[in-house]
Formats: C-alpha cells, sequence, structure tokens
C-alpha cells in the first residue's frame, strides 16, 4: 500500500476520532432535547455556532435536523467502527466506502444551502467543506486502497490446491 496509503490511513483516523467526539457532544444537540446534556455541553454548542456564524444550527431547518439524525445513528457508527476496526482492513475499506458515501450525500444539501443562501461566512464555509473533503477521501479509500491483494502467479498457472497429509 506504501506511505500514501499510511498518510490517508492517518487522516481519516484523525477525522474519525473528531467525529466520534463531535457527532455525540455536539452534533446531537441539533435533533435531540438540550435537557439531555450538560449546560458546558450546551453552551459548547452555543458558542460554536455563535463563532462561527452557524445559521443552520441555531434556526434548526428540518432538512438539517434530519441531516442530524443519520449522522447520529448511521454515520457515528460507522466512525466508531473505523477507528476500532484499523486492524481488519477488509472492514475499513468497507465501511469507509459507506461512511464516505454517506457523509457525501449530506454535506450536498447543506453546502448548497450555505453557498447558494448568501448568508454563510467564510469561516462558516471553511468549517463544512473539510467535512466534504473527508467523504471524498473515505470513498476513495473504500474504492481505491485495498489492503488484500491476492496473489496472481505470474507464470499463468492457476494456485495449486493444498493436499492433506495421511499418517
Amino acid at each position: 500500500m506504501g506511505a500514501f496509503g499510511e498518510l490517508i490511513d492517518a487522516i481519516l483516523f484523525l477525522f474519525f476520532t473528531v467525529i466520534a467526539v463531535a457527532a455525540s457532544l455536539i452534533g446531537s444537540q441539533t435533533c435531540l432535547p438540550p435537557s439531555l446534556f450538560p449546560n458546558f455541553l450546551v453552551d459548547l454548542k452555543n458558542w460554536c455556532a455563535t463563532e462561527f456564524g452557524d445559521y443552520l444550527i441555531n434556526q434548526k431547518p428540518h432538512f438539517v435536523v434530519g441531516i442530524f439524525w443519520l449522522e447520529l445513528v448511521f454515520q457515528w457508527p460507522l466512525a466508531l467502527l473505523n477507528i476500532c476496526g484499523f486492524d481488519c482492513q477488509i472492514l475499513v475499506q468497507t465501511t469507509c466506502l459507506m461512511y464516505g458515501v454517506s457523509v457525501i450525500s449530506t454535506m450536498v444539501p447543506m453546502l448548497s444551502e450555505l453557498v447558494w443562501s448568501g448568508k454563510a461566512s467564510d469561516k462558516l464555509l471553511t468549517m463544512y467543506f473539510p467535512f466534504m473533503g473527508l467523504g471524498v477521501l473515505a470513498t476513495l479509500r473504500g474504492l481505491l486502497l485495498p489492503h488484500f491483494a491476492k496473489t496472481i502467479p505470474t507464470d499463468g498457472k492457476k494456485p495449486s490446491l493444498a493436499r492433506k497429509k495421511r499418517a
């Protein structure tokens, strides 16, 4: 796989770790009642929304609430599987593909709203665009970087079947 694949895995591992924490503590406040969270987490979410001018978090349009439900129910468990499963590469390849396609599918309507509404600041866009890059990178990781390359004999012969030894 080489150094390039290792670099992609390290970047994805970092993103998945951030997502695992942020989705459960901050993103879930968009679709769950604030009374379920300690005050310091509610204050942190409000500070982030104010600091970046994130009107989607403050206004909570219905499509954004639905996207955060998808993130909480589908994407968050996949991020956890990816964090824990980097030893089982076939699992990571499959879950990266699933996660990446899901992130791209959810980021397109959010970024479309942010860009076309004219309400988003550059600071807010720079917060959201890396997640689209994460989706693309995770999808490409799932499609293009297989860890299990079957060995193909170079002499053109089929691999021989191993026989059991008899005592």
